[in-house]
């Protein structure tokens, strides 16, 4: 078992975040500049931005904690698969949302170990809300009022009822084979709405599913991993086997579902 104060590091994580979308914030209301990484996913200076606060603060923070970043990936699985326990970091998830202006991005902060999400905190920096829980504390939600007055409360997933499904989407990514999985579940009602936020609609219980069958990689979902967990949800592969990080060469995503406090085996409408 772990000896980490995860409270501190929660607390030390929300203000690392919560100043990264301010930075985020300060670009997104001008103008910026858009690059094409290698992958032909965009690349902007709000990226980059809140990847040098982030990747310098948690280094600061817990310099024996390695650090792997979307914007600093390339590092290789025979260094990594020596990691017990580091963070993993998106700096600005759902870039595309961002470039768009439609407010739907997220900072994304998790700290795994032993290949499992303990610690996750998502920043909606539109919104002023923060979303963060930590392994056996429960997933939490802060909310920052234009008053500035702050208020925090508890979240739950809520019990999922088949008859009367809500379905967190993507704005990005619409496929046959998703279109396909939700016409077996009887064309639930659909959220559309960008990055990380699906999963967080899940934790708070607004929404009971968001499917996503497509790649992505272990930084769009450690984060809200946790929190899911701790609201009582699950996040697992299609097979519905444990979502694990860390295990392979590549840092891409099995396909997954998010879901809320349910039994039921979402496999069997693939």
């Amino acid at each position: 078992m772990h000896n980490l104060n995860l409270n501190f590091l929660s607390q030390s994580c929300i203000e690392i975040a919560e100043t990264a979308g301010l930075k985020i914030l300060e670009i997104y209301q001008g103008d910026f500049d858009i690059k094409s990484k290698k992958d032909n996913t965009p690349l902007t200076t709000a990226d980059m931005a809140a990847h040098y606060h982030i990747v310098n603060s948690l280094t600061s923070l817990a310099p024996e904690l390695p650090v792997l970043s979307e914007e600093a990936a390339d590092i290789p699985f025979a260094e990594r698969k020596t990691w017990e326990t580091y963070w993993l970091v998106d700096p600005l998830d759902g870039t595309r949302e961002f470039i768009k202006r439609n407010g739907e991005f997220s900072v994304n902060i998790a700290l795994i170990h032993q290949h499992k999400s303990i610690l996750g905190v998502i920043n909606i920096p539109v919104q002023k809300v923060t979303y963060f829980a930590y392994e056996g504390h429960g997933a939490h939600k802060i909310s920052r009022e234009i008053s500035e007055k702050i208020s925090q409360e508890k979240i739950n997933c809520r019990k999922v009822d088949i008859d009367n499904l809500t379905i967190a989407g993507s704005r990005s990514h619409q496929s046959e084979k998703i279109k396909s999985f939700l016409t077996k579940l009887g064309n639930p009602k659909i959220i559309p709405i960008g990055s990380s936020l699906k999963s967080c609609l899940v934790a708070e219980g607004s929404a009971d599913l968001y499917p996503r069958l497509g790649l992505t990689s272990e930084w769009d979902t450690a984060a809200a991993h946790c929190i899911v967990e701790e609201a009582g949800g699950q996040i697992t592969k299609t097979d519905m086997q444990p979502l694990l990080y860390n295990t392979k060469d590549s840092l891409l995503n099995p396909e997954f579902f998010v879901f809320g406090i349910t039994d039921i085996d979402w496999s069997s409408y693939l």
